[in-house]
């Protein structure tokens, strides 16, 4: 059985998708499958069990991305073609069944959608692969210590929560926490280091993971800390979906399309209108109580 998925390229977005996917290899065990996506989320994919193919496409002007995507699938007749994107381009593959899900924003949760599309109720939990060597990376990096990870970054400037708060909410975290060490995460590139620069420089003794990771290498990370805090990101859905205790934080961006999912969750909000309330209005006190709650301590 040969199974095509396309999926989206942001990291967050396809971490989210994880779920209907692991559900589709658990349902079709036998089944190989070619995976789709743009090149930042292709990470999310490379461990996947039962992958055959990566075909990692990028956007290309006026839409050509597309026409090259159907030239490198034409060619087979698939059993089964999910599109999570909703691009249509499953109506030109030959295809034994088909599922074509709404893209675009609308309310509720994103992984809920994506379940009740496929028919999974309940919808399942985004989920992360890793190798025996991303773990082991990862306990190289991380010790014994107890784990917080951070997360100060996000793609752009409105989601992130002040730096100096980050700061002291480890602080007070790290007196109920004897022996806590941060771990600080953010991806690849200059924008990345810029955003989590003043929270590295005033935690000297942080684990620096910005943009030294892999995906799956952040994935065995994250699944090590015994908390992770962090702005609306991939990262955030990344660590969620690592079972690791997950605190995302929200305010330019709206928690009930996109609140983390995953065992042991929760959000912070700023107060203000959905989505358009800033973070400079969440206060370190709720972020905290938010934080101790998850961690039960």
């Amino acid at each position: 059985m040969k199974i095509l998925f396309i999926a989206s390229s942001r990291i967050g977005d396809a971490v989210i998708s994880c779920g209907i996917l692991e559900q589709l290899r658990r349902a079709h065990p036998k089944a190989r499958f070619t995976i789709a996506c743009g090149s930042p989320s292709a990470g999310v994919f490379q461990r996947f069990p039962a992958l055959e193919r990566l075909i990692v496409f990028d956007k290309q002007r006026h839409d050509r991305h597309w026409l090259s995507l159907w030239r490198q699938t034409v060619g087979h007749v698939w059993d089964l073609v999910v599109d999570v994107r909703g691009s249509g381009l499953a109506l030109f593959l030959a295809a034994k069944r088909r599922r074509i899900l709404k893209g675009g924003r609308r309310p509720g949760r994103r992984y809920a959608q994506l379940g009740a599309a496929l028919g999974y109720h309940p919808a399942p939990l985004p989920v992360v692969w890793t190798a025996p060597e991303d773990d082991a990376k990862a306990a190289a990096l991380l010790g014994e210590d107890p784990i917080i990870g951070l997360g100060p970054t996000a793609n752009w400037d409105g989601k992130i929560w002040p730096a100096e708060r980050f700061v002291a909410l480890f602080a007070t975290l790290a007196t109920r926490l004897p022996g806590a060490r941060a771990a600080i995460f953010g991806g690849p590139g200059a924008d990345e280091a810029r955003r989590a620069a003043p929270v590295l420089a005033a935690i000297p003794q942080a684990i620096d993971l910005v943009g030294k990771l892999t995906l799956p290498e952040a994935a065995a990370a994250l699944r090590q800390c015994r908390l992770f805090v962090g702005n609306d990101s991939g990262l955030m859905h990344l660590a969620a979906a690592a079972g690791t205790p997950t605190l995302g934080l929200f305010g330019r961006s709206k928690a009930s399309e996109y609140a983390p999912a995953g065992v042991r969750t929760a959000i912070a909000q700023a107060p203000g209108p959905e989505g358009a309330a800033p973070m400079e209005g969440l206060s370190v006190d709720a972020v905290l109580e938010a934080a101790l709650s998850l961690l039960n301590v």
